[in-house]
């Protein structure tokens, strides 16, 4: 049995129970089902099978939902576009697709990939949905942020989707079933780009739960309770707003089961306070676009750490954090230099650093990357200080992470300008902006006479971090 088999039959053991709610609007198992098939007929009327590349440029609904399913059934390859990707990129990330299926929701510019528009032409008829992947195909290509300039490519085969805990039932006694019995009414929101909301919709679809999605988005706090939320994501800064929120009007958060915060390092006395002010609902998780989520705990256990490992997972600690699990990806598209660098006999290197303790939580110490998180997207450095450096007022730059209360991490800029001038920082960002996108700009500069050295002879960035931090 190849995926998404184990999802198609879990629609039909249960047609009538809900899969998604927006709204008035109620989508159920059986009716999903149904839309998954006429997707697959639709796009296999025009051309499209295995191995092929489909991307998906659509809001998160059932239908995009239904249609990236169809792609698999199909047994070609998915490529979610994120919103808001600078042209160039976007070609990059399109390069290989041999069609762009879209809906209403998102304004493309040409890049020279036929376009089928969600509607009576590619839902005109129903195929029954019967799945015929190779497991070593690929099945979906999730790319990251491209503040390494271009997008990477994070590859997932069928076997990984097929083997991996996601998108199969549950094992009776597994944490991986006491985590999906929380997942009974999950928000959905953002986008399907993102490889842990669909991770997470996986959970709650395969657990018997609905996926809700908001209309416009997301007011937390206040969502939670008005929809009936059970489980949902959260990133470090919205769980500040959040905390924000309750100091001043308490919520009524008791049907809440799992709220998980992932995706940037959280301070202790962070997740001390959303531990007393949401209570055992609260979460901590820990996982990379790579393999997953890794591990989990409430965040009133394993004090200081990022839980334990997830059922399949194995962590070992070398000279950096290696995890193995079958749900990791293949590697990177079309990289293979990048692949093997992170990827070796089936472990894959999360370049983070990190301990074990004696009673099996994981705890982070560090990075071995260079890279800031901002809102759960990481950008690496490198590309950054390039585009800086590009200015012609600038002679070197150097970026580095800093706490930011709104967005877990923020990138401050160290310049130090060419003698005798002074670089307009307005054109600066503007660089930025254009080779990496609005979202790699640093939230902050500082312009430095020389950059500390450290012993090894390489620039101090720590030192350089002090300087703002400390």
């Amino acid at each position: 049995m190849v995926h998404p088999q184990a999802l198609l039959d879990e629609l039909e053991r249960a047609p009538d129970v809900p899969a998604f709610e927006h709204g008035s609007r109620v989508t159920s198992r059986g009716e999903l089902r149904e839309l998954i098939g006429r997707f697959t007929a639709g796009l296999r009327a025009a051309g499209l099978g295995a191995g092929d590349g489909v991307g998906l440029a659509t809001a998160v609904t059932p239908e995009g939902f239904a249609a990236l399913i169809a792609v698999h059934v199909l047994g070609g390859r998915a490529v979610a576009v994120r919103a808001g990707l600078p042209e160039a990129q976007l070609r990059h990330v399109l390069a290989d697709v041999s069609a762009l299926v879209v809906d209403g929701s998102v304004e493309l510019v040409d890049v020279g990939v036929p376009v089928l528009r969600i509607g009576s032409a590619l839902l005109g008829t129903y195929e029954e949905p019967l799945p015929g992947a190779r497991l070593e195909d690929i099945a979906t290509v999730v790319f990251t942020s491209g503040s390494t300039g271009v997008p990477k490519g994070v590859a997932y085969s069928y076997r990984a989707l097929t083997e991996g805990r996601v998108w199969r039932p549950p094992l009776p006694g597994t944490a991986h079933e006491r985590l999906g019995a929380k997942f009974g009414r999950y928000l959905l929101f953002g986008s399907l780009a993102s490889a842990v909301m669909v991770e997470q919709l996986g959970v709650s679809l395969m657990s018997g739960g609905t996926a809700v999605i908001p209309e416009g988005l997301p007011d937390f706090p206040g969502v939670l309770p008005r929809l009936g939320i059970t489980a949902a994501l959260t990133t470090v800064p919205r769980l500040h707003r959040i905390l924000d929120d309750l100091r001043d009007a308490p919520v009524d958060l008791s049907a809440l089961r799992a709220l998980i915060v992932a995706g940037s390092p959280v301070p202790q006395h962070k997740l001390a306070e959303a531990a007393e002010r949401i209570g055992p609902a609260m979460h901590h998780a820990y996982g990379q676009t790579e393999t997953g989520m890794l591990t989990i705990c409430r965040a009133d256990e394993g004090l200081g750490s990022v839980g334990k490992p997830c059922d399949t997972v194995q962590i070992d600690i070398r000279d950096e954090i290696w995890v193995r699990t079958p749900s990791a990806f293949s590697g990177y598209w079309r990289d293979p230099d990048t692949t093997a660098s992170v990827l070796r006999d089936g472990w894959v290197r999360t370049q983070d650093l990190g301990h074990l303790d004696s009673a099996g939580y994981l705890h982070l110490s560090g990075r071995a990357r260079d890279v800031v998180i901002v809102n759960a997207i990481i950008h690496y450095t490198g590309p950054i200080e390039r585009a800086i450096a590009a200015h012609p007022d600038v002679d070197q730059a150097y970026v580095v992470a800093v706490p930011d209360p709104l967005t877990g991490e923020a990138a401050h800029a160290f310049l130090v300008p060419v003698p005798g001038r002074e670089p307009d920082l307005a054109e600066v960002r503007k660089g930025v902006a254009a080779e990496l996108g609005e979202a790699a700009v640093p939230a902050r500069f500082s312009f430095v006479g020389a950059v500390p050295v450290a012993p090894s002879g390489k620039p101090d960035k720590a030192a350089l971090r002090r300087s703002v931090v400390d």
